[in-house]
């Protein structure tokens, strides 16, 4: 299913009602309308790290995670972006996570290849990584799908154990 989306960026304001579970607020302060899986305990925890990121380095704010919006729809289906801009290596992380009413619709793997694109017209950009739980089985199909290669494992606080997968940036795009 090809599905076309947007990820659309938050202000600050937005991030912060986001991380306290604050749709109403949200909402107010976002360019499209929100979700209550935005503000659920799933995405809070999210919202939370990348509005506390934009508070002491306001220049990654383009670079962290946006709200995949189906323009068709007007719907907002879920969240995704990098985890801050690239690192000096030139690597940036890609993390997505789709609302479970609109999985399995082509919304995960929409979001996935806006964010390849971005990176590939990014010259700072030169690999994009994707750390994903080994149980995750539909992200992991859909990374493989993509060009990622597994790299190697780590542990993450949050998730736990992760195989980790790069693909150099721009191509699936070449």
């Amino acid at each position: 299913m090809g599905r076309r989306v947007e990820l659309v960026a938050l202000s600050p304001t937005a991030l912060r009602a986001l991380a306290v579970g604050d749709l109403t607020a949200a909402e107010a302060a976002a360019p499209v309308p929100l979700s209550p899986y935005l503000a659920g305990d799933e995405c809070r925890w999210v919202w939370g790290v990348r509005a506390e990121q934009v508070l002491a380095d306001p220049s990654s704010a383009p670079w962290i995670t946006r709200v995949v919006h189906d323009p068709e729809r007007q719907l907002s289906v879920g969240r995704a972006g990098f985890h801050g801009p690239p690192d000096a290596a030139g690597m940036v992380e890609v993390g997505y996570s789709i609302d479970p009413a609109h999985r399995r619709q082509g919304y995960a793997r929409a979001a996935l290849r806006a964010l390849l694109a971005w990176a590939a017209d990014e010259p700072a950009v030169t690999t994009v990584r994707a750390s994903v739980a080994p149980s995750n089985t539909a992200s992991l199909d859909l990374v493989l799908a993509e060009g990622f290669v597994a790299v190697g494992e780590q542990v993450d606080e949050e998730d736990g154990l992760e195989i980790v997968h790069e693909v150099a940036a721009g191509t699936r795009l070449r």
